[in-house]
């Protein structure tokens, strides 16, 4: 399903260019005052609004679109409010966004720069939203909602406790799927800065024309579009925490200024020329090697390590044994709520298969699975087949060589831990020769840390 977004405005012809444009993604709901726009907003629940500040019966005074933005976080204090007005004066977008909104446009409105504001805000709202849930479900037996009683993640627990109370720059480092972003947060809320912004942006998914402007903001007539003056997400994260994900994907010449930012806590918006004192901290994650993109050239040495004052290695679920079971059953408990089937268990082959499986990609893979088999089963319990794996743990579609790959890869990351990562020991186990071994490790993507 899209996601759905509210566009709150009494002019159809607006009305109609913004659903022409959004709704290739969204599901768009339509209003054009604010009784109207509480309505379907409590009977949809968008995650995103697009309000703007004059409405009837007053279309002259921006009252009642502030009076509409309170309304609806009164209603759900996840929503995302991003105002477009013609009400374009300064103190109007400061009020706004002191009230809650999100972010502020004025009309006329860049498209392609609201398809990126919007679609940062739904993925940030999605982010604390279940952020929220998993803390309240696993209070008891979590740490600020994240599951694990495995010894890696009690690490990262403990290491999360400490970065909190720092504000010392992080690197997270960790596959695709393994909970970057709920991390980051984490320490956001812990930290000091816990009642400022939390601003996250994907760097390898925002247009290298538009990125620049994402971060560091522009003054007004900078160029073509650019029709006033906005602030940066650098800028709009002060006080709180920026973080930026996928951060290997960072062009080089915006990897100069980001660097210039670290060591000065300063920044020139584009078409600007007087220097912004910002304090806001950085938490940055990638699933790339940055040491590799280093050697390429893709990736500043300099940056690096000033991003990288502490580096928070996350563990892939595949070395989270303890966890696989404890985290199926809590997204089963959520997921099966969600969809009115609280009786749901797990069968007995299902806590096999999950256990045997090797969870390429990671958490993500997990939630998404038991999401599929809640709304497929028909029955009480949910099967291996449910969650599309058979008994001994394979993916029911892989091909031969596919499932022997993945056999012959989770045996040597368990021997592996089972000695310690020395390669003799665990080599003799399995009956092969050490270079056999290593020659394994290569074919299967196993980092060669392990020493003798």
């Amino acid at each position: 399903m899209k996601p759905f977004i509210l566009i709150v405005d009494d002019d159809e012809d607006i009305r109609s260019q913004l659903r022409w444009s959004l709704s290739h993604d969204f599901d768009v709901i339509e209003a054009e005052d604010r009784p109207s726009a509480l309505a379907a907003f409590k009977e949809k629940k968008p995650e995103v609004a697009l309000v703007d500040l004059g409405l009837p019966p007053h279309p002259g005074n921006p009252q009642e679109g502030f009076a509409l933005i309170s309304e609806l976080l009164t209603e759900d204090g996840a929503v995302r409010i991003v105002v477009i007005s013609g009400q374009g004066e300064k103190e109007n977008a400061l009020r706004a966004i002191g009230e809650g909104a999100y972010d502020f446009f004025c009309k006329p409105v860049n498209i392609d720069e609201l398809k990126v504001v919007v679609g940062r805000a739904l993925h940030v709202g999605r982010i604390e939203r279940e952020y929220d849930a998993m803390r309240q479900q696993f209070n008891a037996e979590g740490f600020e909602g994240m599951l694990g009683k495995s010894t890696p993640m009690q690490q990262v627990f403990t290491s999360v406790r400490k970065l909190a109370a720092s504000e010392a720059p992080i690197l997270i480092l960790g596959e695709s799927g393994t909970g970057k972003e709920v991390v980051a947060l984490t320490v956001h809320r812990r930290s000091r800065r816990a009642d400022g912004p939390f601003v996250a942006i994907n760097c390898g998914a925002i247009p290298e024309t538009l990125i620049e402007s994402e971060l560091f903001g522009h003054e007004k007539g900078a160029f073509t579009g650019a029709h006033v003056q906005r602030p940066g997400r650098i800028e709009t994260a002060s006080g709180g925490t920026l973080f930026l994900d996928e951060i290997g994907e960072l062009p080089l010449l915006l990897q100069v200024k980001l660097l210039r930012f670290l060591q000065d806590q300063q920044i020139e918006r584009i078409g600007g020329r007087k220097p912004i004192q910002v304090d806001t901290r950085v938490i940055a994650a990638t699933n790339v090697d940055l040491q590799k993109a280093m050697q390429g050239g893709r990736f500043r040495e300099d940056l690096f390590y000033r991003l990288a004052v502490v580096v928070l290695n996350l563990p892939p679920l595949r070395e989270r044994e303890d966890d696989v079971v404890l985290l199926a059953e809590a997204f089963l408990k959520r997921f099966a709520a969600a969809e009115g089937k609280r009786k749901l268990k797990l069968t007995k082959e299902a806590f096999t298969a999950l256990q045997k499986y090797s969870w390429p990609g990671n958490v993500r893979e997990l939630e998404n699975r038991v999401k599929r088999a809640v709304v497929m089963c028909d029955e009480a319990r949910v099967t291996a087949e449910d969650l599309g794996l058979s008994a001994t743990g394979d993916v029911a579609s892989l091909n031969l060589r596919a499932a022997r790959d993945q056999l012959e890869r989770e045996m040597l990351m368990k021997a592996l831990r089972r000695h310690g990562g020395k390669i003799s020991p665990a080599a003799a186990e399995l009956g092969i020769s050490r270079p056999t071994f290593y020659e394994m490790m290569e074919k299967l993507g196993i980092e060669k840390e392990a020493k003798e």
